[in-house]
Formats: C-alpha cells, structure tokens, sequence
C-alpha cells in the first residue's frame, strides 16, 4: 500500500506517521503493539497507574517497538517509576504536561528517543531547548486532558516554525486520514491520535463506552475539571479535560468549588453508576468524535486512515494549476 514518508517516519524507524496517545486506562500493551505492527508507533500509558504496571503492560506487547508514555507532574512525584521505564529500552518515552529539562538527560543518556507533548508554543521551546527529538503539539480540541489555550490547526504551524527542523506532530480532534493529510499540510511530520484508537478492538476499553463514543458528535464535548475533582485525581486546573457533557457534568460544570467542599455524595453517587450508565461516568472525547463510527482492528485502523490520507493529497495536489 503507499505510505507517506516523512521526518517522524525516518526518525523512528516506522512505516506510516501515526503515533498511538499513551493514554491511561486505554493504552495497554496489547494496543500499542498493534498500532506498531500496523506500520505506526504504538505506547502505552504510564502516567497515572501503579509503577508495577509497566512490566505486566510491556510483557503484553511481545516483540513489538513500543514507546511509554508519562505524565510529567505525575512522574515528578514517583521519578524512579522512569528507571523501570528505561529498563524496557523502548523506543521512546512521552513526556507530557509539564517541563521535560529534568528528565531529558537521563532518557538522551539511556540512547531513548524523547518525545513532548506541549500546549503552546512556548512550550514547544521550551522541549527544543531540552532536548525533545519529537515535539507533539496538542490543541484543545483534544480528548482528555489539553491546554486551554490554542486549538490544533493554529498551534501545530506555529510550532513548527518555532522549533524546526526537530519534527512537530499534530494532536487534538484528528481521527480519519483527512486530519493526517491536513496535519501534513500545516508542516507537521506526522499525527498522535487518542480518541479514535480508544475505539478500537484491542483498546481498553469497555465495549459500552466504545459504543458511547461512535454514536456521539463533537458538538457535545466541553472542557471541564469536575470528573478530576470528584476523583481527586490531582491534575493541575490549567489542564482541564474535553469530556461528553452529562447529567453530572450539567449539574457541576461551574460549581467547582461547591464540588471540591461538598460531602462525599457526589463521589459516592459517581463510583456507585453502573459500568453501562453513563450519566455520571465521564467519557473522554475530542472533537473529532463525529468521525467515529465503527470499532476497527488497530490495523485496520491505520491503513485506512494512510489510505485517506493519500487519496486526499492527491486530490488536493490535483487542484494545483499553472
């Protein structure tokens, strides 16, 4: 089948500029060594799970090249967590929210190709100055947590302006082979997806919240910090997450501090929903959630969305006259 070749391709060795999200509760091992046997860059999420989980989630991916992801604020607080990480030797390590100069060195050293993920363009410096080989610039509309700031299709050309000629990868509401072929056209070297892997057979997860996700529109995502709150989960407030909008969020969203201080209630009545209601569970989804019909294998996934892409670069090249 025919492939784009691209920065992020040679760098890390891959066949197609797809980058599985390493995202928590959905990245396993058994998904990310899908996505690269696919062709792309599969990684599992470290972030926020015991530390004890990294071997049983890289014993799952077999022989398969695969990166690990790691929350920054989250990998501050456990920084040995990274010495069981590098002890995988994979092919990458994420680092995201936060500022990677204190853990570059250490990965550079173990010869572990680094990729940042940033919200903004200072932020992108910022990772350039540390030493990140592969920069991910997310916008808001990304599923899960994201900055506030900047959406994807401003945020990925000014980043790659700012930054080159280290490869930018764009992340936030991409999820069909269109977004890839307009990431490619914005300059960046390839795509991260979250959403749109997190409907996939070998995802995480659960086959009700898969069938949540394609039947919902983009239109009824919002950013908010009330499943963090009542979860305690400690993410730092300038990284809100684009859920669905519910019946919790409805009653919450803007009542944060009454949720923070109130009983247990709240928290009882979140933990105690049924594994199919999901009127008080939250659903991480972006934008680009309306794309999303079907539970493909992580295979199928990847060649369809490369095959759109290049049928859509044809199509736009084909426009070109004189």
């Amino acid at each position: 089948m025919p492939t784009i070749e691209t920065a992020l391709t040679r760098l890390l060795d891959i066949q197609h500029p797809i980058l599985l999200s390493p995202m928590y509760g959905t990245s396993g091992g058994r998904l990310a060594a899908a996505v690269t046997h696919a062709g792309g860059l599969g990684m599992f999420g470290a972030g926020m799970q015991p530390k004890e989980m990294i071997p049983m989630w890289h014993a799952e991916t077999g022989n398969a090249r695969v990166g690990i992801g790691f929350i920054q604020w989250r990998l501050e607080q456990e920084p040995e967590t990274l010495d069981i990480a590098l002890d995988r030797k994979p092919a990458a390590i994420m680092l995201s929210f936060g500022d990677p100069t204190r853990f570059a060195p250490q990965i550079k050293a173990a010869g572990c190709k680094l990729i940042c993920q940033v919200q903004s363009v200072e932020g992108a410096r910022v990772a350039a100055d540390a030493g990140a080989d592969v920069i991910v610039a997310q916008g808001r509309d990304a599923g899960g947590h994201a900055g506030t700031m900047r959406g994807t299709m401003g945020l990925v050309p000014a980043a790659v302006d700012a930054v080159a000629p280290i490869p930018v990868v764009a992340a936030g509401g991409i999820a069909d082979g269109r977004g890839l072929a307009a990431a490619v056209s914005l300059g960046a070297a390839g795509v991260l997806m979250g959403t749109r892997f997190s409907v996939t057979q070998e995802s995480l997860q659960s086959d009700s919240m898969k069938t949540v996700i394609t039947k919902a529109k983009g239109d009824q995502t919002a950013q908010t910090r009330v499943f963090d709150i009542v979860r305690e989960a400690g993410w730092p407030s300038v990284y809100p997450g684009r859920v669905l909008r519910n019946e919790f969020f409805e009653r919450w969203h803007g009542h944060e501090e009454e949720l923070a201080a109130g009983p247990a209630l709240p928290r009882t009545a979140l933990l105690a929903t049924a594994e199919d209601d999901y009127t008080q569970r939250v659903v991480w989804a972006g934008e680009g959630v309306d794309l999303i019909h079907d539970v493909p294998t992580a295979r199928e996934l990847v060649e369809r969305i490369v095959a759109e892409a290049v049928a859509a670069l044809r199509c736009g090249s084909g426009m070109v006259r004189g």
